[in-house]
Order: structure tokens, then sequence, then C-alpha cells
């Protein structure tokens, strides 16, 4: 795989609180012109910043972000406003308090609504990895199956670790075919990025790999 089709699978991020306008626009002049797969940013810059690239990019957000204890009838507003902000990916958080009181049908449910406020755009659920068992793991592979989402995601980048080779490796032992695969959180090396892809990443959520590259461009290697 080369840089440039490393690069398509990229969600440049920027979810820092202290974002503002200047740090979003940098990040969007950077994804559209390393031809990344989408700009992921806090939402109330989305309507600002698909006015900004003009069709030339694909802007993703976040919902219920970053810890997932919001109700659904406030996650579904959140993916509702995003999408009629132009928003076309849309990244959402599973409540974990209910996947440790195993209250499946509950997180399905919720999944599923979202999935039905964004229609035919991009959703992708991310369970946290790093605060749950193996078992969690694989039981969320399923609920996010079952609810028709279309990524799995391993984590914020906001809690106590990000993604790690091992959980994308278990996530592509389990998910369901039309399910794909996010790593995110702690991505620090081009060798990182093609590694997960290699493991079976379909998208890495990660505000370093295009800094890289920009270094690599500066220094000449």
């Amino acid at each position: 795989m080369t840089q440039e089709e490393m690069l398509t699978h990229v969600d440049h991020t920027l979810l820092t609180q202290t974002a503002a306008w200047d740090d979003i626009k940098q990040i969007l002049d950077d994804a559209m012109k390393y031809n990344v797969a989408s700009a992921c940013i806090p939402a109330s810059y989305v309507k600002e910043a698909v006015d900004y690239v003009d069709g030339k990019l694909a802007i993703c957000t976040v919902i219920g972000f970053p810890n997932g204890y919001a109700t659904t009838a406030s996650k579904v507003f959140m993916a509702k406003d995003a999408v009629n902000n132009g928003a076309k990916e849309v990244d959402m958080v599973i409540n974990i308090g209910w996947l440790k009181d195993k209250k499946y049908d509950e997180l399905e449910a919720e999944i599923k609504a979202i999935k039905e406020a964004v229609g035919s755009l991009v959703l992708k659920v991310i369970i946290e990895t790093c605060l749950l068992t193996n078992e969690e793991k694989i039981k969320m592979c399923e609920i996010v199956t079952k609810a028709g989402a279309d990524y799995i995601k391993t984590s914020t980048g906001f809690s106590t670790a990000g993604a790690t080779f091992d959980d994308v490796k278990l996530f592509s032992e389990h998910v369901g075919e039309n399910v794909k695969i996010k790593a995110a959180g702690g991505i620090a090396s081009l060798d990182d990025a093609y590694k997960f892809l290699e493991l079976g990443a379909d998208r890495l959520g990660t505000s370093r790999i295009v800094k890289l590259v920009k270094g690599q461009e500066a220094t000449g290697y």
C-alpha cells in the first residue's frame, strides 16, 4: 500500500476542547491537500466547515462525545442536527454503563435509532475498548452488526487508552461482513497506521498521521 493510498483511509481529526476556527481551517486545508477520507471536527463547526470545503471533502462529527451517557433522544437530535448542517459521517459513543448492565436491547435500539436519523450516511459506533473486557467487545461486535451501523470504532481518544492491534484483530474476527472497522486514539506512527490497515481496519481516526507526512515533506525524509 502506498502512502497516498493509506491517507485515503484517514479521518483527519481535531476534537480538542480549545479548537477554534483557525485550527479547524488548518485541519480542513490539510485534509483536502492529502486527500484523506474525511475531517472529523466538533459539531459546532460542521456547517462552517461544509461551506468552506465546498464539496471537496467529507465532514465527519461526533455525538454523545466523549462519555456516551447522554439520552438516546438527545443523541438522535444531535445526529439529525449534524446531518442537517451537512455532515456526511457521524461517530457516536455508546452508553458504556448500559453495556456493563447488560442492557443489550437498549444499546441495539439506540444505535438503530441513530442510524435511522443519519439514513444512508455513514454511522460509526465508538465502544471505548480500553474500558471493556474482551467478552464485552465481542458482544458489541454482535450488537453493532445487528443494529445496522456502518463501522465499529475502538476509541474516543479521550479515555485511558486508544486503539490496539489486538482489538482490531478481535473486531475483524467477530463483526458482520457489512461492518467496517475504525481504529482511533493514539495512532502515532506511519508504521502503526499501515499495521492497523493490514489487520483489518478500514479507517484510522488520528490527528498525527497527516502531521507526520507533512514533516516528512518538510525535512525531505
